[in-house]
């Protein structure tokens, strides 16, 4: 098997070992739909990301009655855009080879399942993939496709750059919006966006380099001729497809019907595993990454304080797969990533409800030059939304990081670095109303604290 084929099936978000423990609630069971109502769904995510950004989804998907074995969540290998879509660079992809991949992941799901059709539900440039299969041969396999903040009309409109995947005149996005319909007969469509809050849909450029220069391009963007349009609030470019509010418009269209529930509904064993995956040259990529040590700790809610011996201790192969570890559903737990080449990273992450084989890890950053001289460092970052100040409440260690812009929401993370004498102290991190505790290590020894934010 390639290396594109099994990177699509390591991106599946579900194996028959996390079918047990499945406790959905009578409620749920009985409002739930027949399988058959709802066809397969393909999560596909965004430029650099992972499959791991649509848990949430998953679990909320679940907690409808929507079997496990129904759902999926793909990697694509090489995640990040090239700056020229016709020139090749490393470890960064075309707008064609993500449609190839994709193409890939339907034709799984639906050997799978034995389905006909499968919906497909992408944020961001997730979304120009999903447009780009279902123009261009393979809208016959797709029932429904949901665009979540997708740049449809590109993130900028103008000379430069003529040949980026993201330019509204460039031949990507002009062959797709061609004709008098955006969309694609024989396959529903719907788009998600925000009410102006999306760092890609803005009418001024400073946000892409270029201040005062106008992009061309409105909060209007994500909108397709032919499509079903929703604005849902006041939601930033992530959140327009893992936020609950998005969830709810997710479901309702696929289903057809309101989700029993918007909570994720917990279970009563949980198993989570995940792939680790590298960044060469700085570049986010899902390739595996073998040899990597994966730890995980019960530890403190409220100190991070480790609470016994790790639930599970492993190394990766060339699959780059970890786990699967037991973990209890109501305590916090440290992941500690030791990966090649990379800082020992502590990932602190609130109590996993359900169980779930998207829990990816890619460790974080190089030490650089801002680190230099401090004892500790410690990253907050949210990977399903930004930070938005003064709309959400954020509190590093007790105060507000400087390193937020305030308005458009456009960070996903904020570092703080301490001196020595901090380490092994507690650090809160909160976000609107998730608290995660974590413990400062000793940045001597190449080790970073992650508080990865759930919400």
């Amino acid at each position: 098997m390639d290396l594109t084929r099994r990177t699509i099936l390591q991106g599946i978000a579900t194996t028959p070992l996390l079918t047990t423990g499945l406790t959905l609630p009578a409620s749920a069971q009985s409002a739930a739909p027949p399988a058959s109502e709802v066809p397969p769904i393909l999560f596909v995510h965004g430029n650099g990301d992972h499959a791991a950004l649509w848990l949430t989804a998953l679990w909320r998907m679940e907690s409808n009655g929507v079997p496990r074995s129904r759902l999926a969540a793909l990697n694509f290998t090489d995640p990040l855009a090239r700056n020229d879509d016709a020139v090749a660079q490393p470890n960064r992809s075309s707008t064609e080879d993500q449609r190839q991949e994709l193409t890939e992941a339907i034709k799984a799901l639906k050997e799978r399942t034995g389905a006909a059709r499968v919906a497909l539900v992408g944020s961001s440039r997730g979304g120009n993939a999903i447009r780009n299969v279902v123009k261009n041969g393979g809208g016959a396999d797709v029932s429904h496709a949901v665009l979540c903040g997708t740049p449809n009309h590109g993130v900028f409109d103008w000379d430069d750059s003529p040949g980026s995947e993201f330019n509204g005149r460039g031949p990507f996005l002009r062959g797709l919006n061609s004709g008098d319909s955006e969309v694609t007969a024989g396959t529903a469509f719907l788009t998600l966006r925000g009410d102006g809050l999306d760092k890609y849909a803005q009418a001024d450029g400073r946000l892409v380099g270029k201040p005062g220069v106008p992009t061309g391009i409105t909060a209007e963007g994500p909108a397709l001729k032919g499509a079903t349009n929703l604005v849902i609030g006041a939601l930033d470019h992530r959140e327009v497809a893992f936020h609950p509010r998005a969830f709810r418009e997710i479901y309702k269209f696929i289903a057809g019907r309101e989700p029993a529930f918007i909570a994720i509904q917990p279970e009563r064993e949980v198993r989570i595993s995940g792939l680790v995956t590298g960044t060469p040259g700085g570049v986010p990529t899902n390739r595996p990454v073998a040899g990597a040590t994966v730890e995980v700790y019960r530890v403190s809610g409220e100190t991070g304080a480790r609470n016994g011996e790790p639930v599970y201790r492993g190394q990766t192969g060339a699959d780059g797969r970890w786990g699967p570890a037991e973990v209890d559903p109501t305590s916090s737990i440290e992941i500690v990533l030791t990966s090649p080449g990379a800082p020992i990273t502590h990932f602190y992450r609130s109590p996993f409800p359900r169980s779930s084989d998207v829990v990816h890890l890619r460790a974080a950053r190089p030490l650089g030059q801002a680190d230099a001289g401090a004892g500790a460092i410690v990253i907050m970052i949210r990977p399903r939304g930004y930070f938005g100040l003064p709309r959400d409440i954020l509190l590093l260690d007790g105060k507000e990081p400087a390193d937020v812009q305030k308005g458009i929401p456009t960070d996903a993370a904020t570092t703080l670095r301490l001196p020595a004498g901090d380490v092994g102290r507690s650090v809160i991190g909160l976000f609107n109303e998730e608290r995660i505790a974590a413990r400062l290590w000793p940045a001597s020894e190449g080790r970073i604290a992650m508080i990865e934010l759930t919400n």
